[in-house]
């Protein structure tokens, strides 16, 4: 029960930090802020800027199960977030990788989120995603 608070807690707490980090005037500081949240929260960076969903999958599996679509979804959000402060072609690529996992999120996690699915819907009219 204590493990669960403290994960509720996290995921609370990565919510308000990617709130305040979007607030950030300059481009640079937003950028650098999502950075650190990579970092903190899902893991390294420079890994997760470069995997595939397969890499992202596998990796995901060394947290608890009970953690994993939570741990997908703040990667899910600080992907479609960096990605609005990208140009393309980076920004393409991270719109995808938000829309996968949003995907497998809304498929797997048991919760109905209108806001995720609003996300999908404008990740796929992005990314010319036909239904």
């Amino acid at each position: 029960m204590l493990q669960q608070d403290y994960f509720l807690r996290l995921i609370r707490e990565f919510f308000a930090a990617l709130q305040r980090a979007l607030e950030k005037n300059e481009i640079e500081d937003r950028t650098k802020a999502i950075h650190e949240l990579y970092e903190q929260y899902v893991g390294p960076y420079d890994f997760y800027q470069n995997a595939t969903i397969d890499q992202v999958m596998t990796d995901i599996k060394r947290y608890p199960e009970d953690q994993r679509i939570q741990r997908l979804e703040m990667l899910a959000e600080l992907y479609y977030t960096e990605a609005g402060l990208r140009v393309p072609p980076f920004s393409e690529h991270l719109y995808n990788q938000a829309y996968l996992l949003f995907r497998f999120i809304d498929t797997h996690s048991g919760v109905y989120s209108i806001e995720r699915r609003e996300k999908i819907e404008k990740l796929e009219k992005i990314l010319n995603i036909e239904k």
